[in-house]
């Protein structure tokens, strides 16, 4: 029996030095293993911030650049008909709204949706006017229709688009 208690003396407290030792050893591994998690999630944000504060800005710019009176500023010519400038205004619409397609990775579902509407909106409005004019009279006609008729019409979509790009945007400071 003293065989046994003599080894229960030396084997016991090495076990509990070789336990001790492991769990100091497994705490450290664990906080570094979290300090390069944390620098790695930094350095992402340092990456995508700005990336997605620039999507934001695109955003912004392509509801401008789609407005109405944006439009009607950089697409329409003197020689135009009503048919004509409906048609650049579509082409135009269409071409700006692909152009930034991309940014919806970096915006949230709801934010890119309102957009979409916005586009839409947009759409609706110019196929509309161009309904109620004739297709062959100068553009200036359909051009003064929507602009007076953009003017009249609430432009929720506009301001709910515009409103949610900002607040998100708000939320990445």
């Amino acid at each position: 029996m003293t065989d046994y208690s003599t080894l229960l003396f030396v084997v016991a407290p090495a076990l509990l030095v070789a336990l001790s030792a492991y769990m100091i050893i497994k705490k450290m591994l664990e906080g570094e293993a979290n300090r390069k998690g944390a620098e790695l999630v930094m350095e992402a944000r340092k990456i995508t911030i700005p990336v997605r504060l620039q999507a934001y800005e695109r955003l912004v710019l392509l509801l401008d650049r789609i407005s109405p009176e944006s439009l009607i500023i950089r697409v329409r010519k003197n020689d135009m008909t009503n048919q004509d400038l409906q048609l650049a205004l579509l082409s135009t619409i269409r071409a700006e709204f692909e152009h930034n397609l991309a940014q919806q990775l970096y915006v949230g579902m709801e934010t890119w949706e309102a957009v979409k509407a916005a586009k839409e909106s947009i759409v609706v409005l110019v196929n509309e006017i161009a309904m109620k004019v004739k297709p062959d009279e100068p553009s200036i006609v359909m051009a003064r229709a929507l602009l007076e008729q953009s003017a009249s019409v609430d432009m929720e979509h506009f301001t709910d688009a515009m409103t949610r790009l900002k607040s998100e945007a708000k939320k990445i400071f």
